[in-house]
């Protein structure tokens, strides 16, 4: 059962963190930092870890204290049980500000961060802006290339598409793994995905996070390239990507390029949401790289 931290973040704005620390391992030092995409939560995470965590705990695990690190994922502004306050900046520089925050305010650094699609956008800005505090970064199925105006538009386009309110938590979850224009076979993961960030209302239920902040913190990235502040990043580095993802091989294998120090993998069979529909691959992927450079 993970425990809910606070932490304070740019302009004030409180978030919840949620540490997923076996109750054996070190409850202070150098840690995890997870960090979801756009429209998700931290415990989107929980699979993942929970491999992570059962890898470590078998019998052939080499014994060492960083086999069970503080791992800690964020609900990041405008999601989860953060704040969303209207008012609030979805810039790129108040997501960094926020992941370093977590990271000085939970006593995480040097932190290897973690971060799938948008927040892994974050996780790398923050490793370049900030190396003092990031010792290793894992990039998730996250593109360093501009996506352009017309992505956007799609994306608010398919906004305006949901049937919200559902009429039922098993009605959002069927839209969003059969019905959706954007499924192009049936996808149960990707409808329970979404499932989880339903909350219901006397109408009946919507997503915990307003899709304007949505749309308004993808205006923020898709518009611009992010090559430079990748090659600015000089931890250790991961390039994880699905087969079937967002981000090609050619682009994985480029970033991995640019990295100082820059590794890759990928997961057969598994889209843009690889570490929640694939716990056990992605635990093979990443895994790895994890043990060399928490006990380095």
């Amino acid at each position: 059962m993970a425990r809910r931290l606070d932490v304070t973040g740019a302009d004030g704005v409180r978030l919840a963190a949620w540490d997923f620390t076996p109750g054996t391992a070190p409850q202070a030092g150098p840690g995890v930092l997870l960090l979801h995409g756009l429209m998700g939560h931290a415990a989107h995470w929980s699979p993942a870890i929970s491999r992570l965590a059962e890898a470590a705990a078998r019998p052939d695990a080499t014994p060492h204290p960083h086999n069970h690190p503080r791992t800690v994922a964020l609900d990041q502004r405008g999601h989860g049980h953060s704040d969303k306050p209207p008012a609030a900046s979805f810039t790129r520089e108040a997501y960094v500000a926020d992941a370093a925050a977590a990271v000085e305010q939970l006593g995480l650094g040097p932190v290897t961060l973690i971060g799938h699609s948008m927040g892994a956008l974050t996780a790398w800005q923050l490793a370049a802006e900030r190396p003092d505090l990031v010792h290793a970064l894992v990039i998730c199925d996250m593109r360093a290339s501009a996506l352009g105006a017309a992505s956007q538009r799609e994306w608010r386009d398919w906004f305006r598409r949901w049937p919200a309110p559902f009429p039922s938590l098993d009605a959002a979850r069927r839209w969003f793994g059969e019905e959706d224009p954007w499924v192009e076979r049936p996808n149960p993961a990707r409808g329970a995905f979404f499932a989880e960030v339903m909350a219901e209302h006397p109408d009946g239920w919507r997503p915990v996070f307003d899709p304007e902040q949505m749309l308004t913190s993808r205006e923020t990235w898709v518009h611009d390239a992010h090559w430079e502040s990748l090659a600015q990043v000089r931890c250790p580095t991961l390039v994880v990507r699905g087969l079937d993802g967002e981000l090609g091989r050619a682009e994985a294998q480029e970033m991995v390029r640019v990295l100082p120090h820059g590794a890759y993998a990928e997961i057969p069979d598994a889209g843009h949401l690889l570490h929640y529909t694939h716990p056990e691959a992605w635990r093979e992927a990443v895994g790895p790289f994890l043990n060399g450079v928490l006990t380095s």
